[in-house]
């Protein structure tokens, strides 16, 4: 587990050199995302190197989250990345590779425990953990995403919110049909669905991108008010995350006098 873990940092490391080709990494949101991935995967690190049985089955709940708000951070990182060059994209597939051999058993379970995101046939589901189903409709609609096909994952996205209901990945699914309405350039239609997220899941990891991509959609329609309200408030509330650099960017974008 602590050998997949450190692999980590050493592609992360890679990716840092790989964005200096093209941007100062000051300025590099994606160098920001990946030193944010870093930090977090440290933290789960700390977690796993805890020897007490009891400890571990006390952070369990903990540590699937973690690992669920890191997937959402490494789609992030891929959609953003998606033309910055190969090796960023390399980064991205090896980040999530690892993730996904954490969750599906790289911890092992306690006596008593089952494993993060399984849940034996015909068993209720504990809260917070992920259905085979839901994971596959939802890993099927974001591969749409990776390759552009924005109608088609709009689509399959609203579909899995119809079908999965109160699923944990309902707040990811949620904010990324909201991306590929702005992706697109529909601004107007994308800002309902950024809202979704903070109305439905105020305690989600996307949130603040959320309300990043919310400022971003009112600036590009030229609310500079909207727009600055809502940028500053991501500078306000998530002030050492990427969402809160890029929000402080952009803020000095606005037209002189905007707002």
């Amino acid at each position: 587990m602590k050998a997949v873990l450190s692999g980590v940092s050493v592609v992360v490391a890679g990716a840092i050199l790989a964005g200096c080709e093209t941007t100062s990494l000051a300025d590099d949101p994606v160098y920001l995302r990946v030193q944010d991935l870093e930090a977090r995967l440290i933290r789960i690190e700390r977690v796993l190197d805890n020897d007490s049985l009891v400890q571990m089955a006390t952070n369990l709940q903990q540590l699937q989250t973690e690992i669920q708000t890191l997937r959402g951070e490494v789609e992030t990182l891929g959609f953003e990345t998606n033309n910055a060059g190969q090796r960023q994209r390399d980064l991205y597939l090896d980040i999530d590779q690892r993730l996904q051999a954490l969750e599906q058993g790289g911890a092992q379970p306690l006596a008593g425990v089952g494993s993060p995101g399984v849940a034996p046939p015909g068993a209720p589901l504990p809260a917070g953990t992920v259905a085979a189903g839901d994971q596959a409709s939802y890993d099927a609609a974001f591969a749409l995403i990776q390759t552009r096909r924005y109608e088609e994952a709009a689509a399959a996205f609203s579909n899995f919110l119809t079908v999965h209901a109160g699923s944990p990945l309902s707040d990811n699914a949620q904010y990324w049909l909201a991306e590929t309405y702005y992706v697109r350039q529909q601004f107007t239609a994308a800002l309902p669905e950024f809202q979704k997220v903070i109305d439905g899941w105020p305690q989600s990891a996307k949130v603040q991108d959320a309300l990043l991509k919310i400022g971003y959609c009112h600036y590009e329609l030229e609310r500079w008010g909207e727009a600055r309200e809502a940028l500053e408030q991501v500078a306000r509330e998530f002030p050492n995350t990427a969402a809160g650099q890029l929000a402080t960017e952009r803020l000095a974008r606005l037209p002189q006098g905007a707002g």
